[in-house]
């Protein structure tokens, strides 16, 4: 998990990930896409179901978590605050398979264009968003993740990128093995 200094550096760093993550299944055949390796639960498009399901999930919770910053009053300078356990946890992740929880879970029916689709419908709302999350305090409310425990908003939006790039190395490794 990258520590970084401002919110517009975790929108930037996003915005990297999504386009890379873009260019590795644009142009999959529906056949790749839908093939089950051994040793994985979900195919590429199961996986690329999952990130939509999970970005827009994680969206409304920064909306939510940002609304409440701002009726509270909370400010912000567009610093990014990223707690040492976030990062740590962000650390521990990456070194483990984890399940998702069954309200993420893909349901096997979307294909990939239908899952970016609905990726880039999540990235217009996220961008309505940049301006409050530079200018609304976004760590002082927080909402449960199930591995990382109570974060921020800040964080929801750092993890976002994150979770994306795990994905991106689980669809890379499938593609070594199709």
């Amino acid at each position: 998990m990258m520590k970084y200094e401002t919110i517009e550096a975790i929108y930037e760093g996003n915005l990297k990930v999504r386009a890379r993550l873009r260019d590795l299944v644009a142009s999959l055949s529906d056949e790749v896409a839908s093939r089950r390796i051994d040793g994985e639960k979900w195919t590429i498009a199961q996986i690329v179901e999952h990130v939509s399901i999970v970005d827009e999930s994680t969206i409304k919770i920064c909306a939510k978590l940002l609304k409440k910053a701002q009726e509270a009053g909370h400010t912000s300078d567009g610093k990014a605050l990223i707690s040492d356990g976030f990062l740590e946890k962000g650390s521990e992740i990456a070194k483990i398979k984890v399940e998702a929880p069954a309200f993420v879970q893909p349901t096997g029916g979307k294909t990939i264009s239908e899952s970016l689709a609905r990726l880039d419908e999540n990235s217009a709302r996220l961008e309505e968003l940049r301006s409050v999350f530079e200018t609304i305090g976004g760590s002082e409310f927080k909402f449960p993740h199930p591995f990382f425990g109570e974060i921020s908003a800040q964080e929801w939006l750092a993890l976002k990128g994150g979770h994306e790039m795990r994905h991106i190395k689980q669809i890379e490794k499938i593609l070594e093995n199709v």
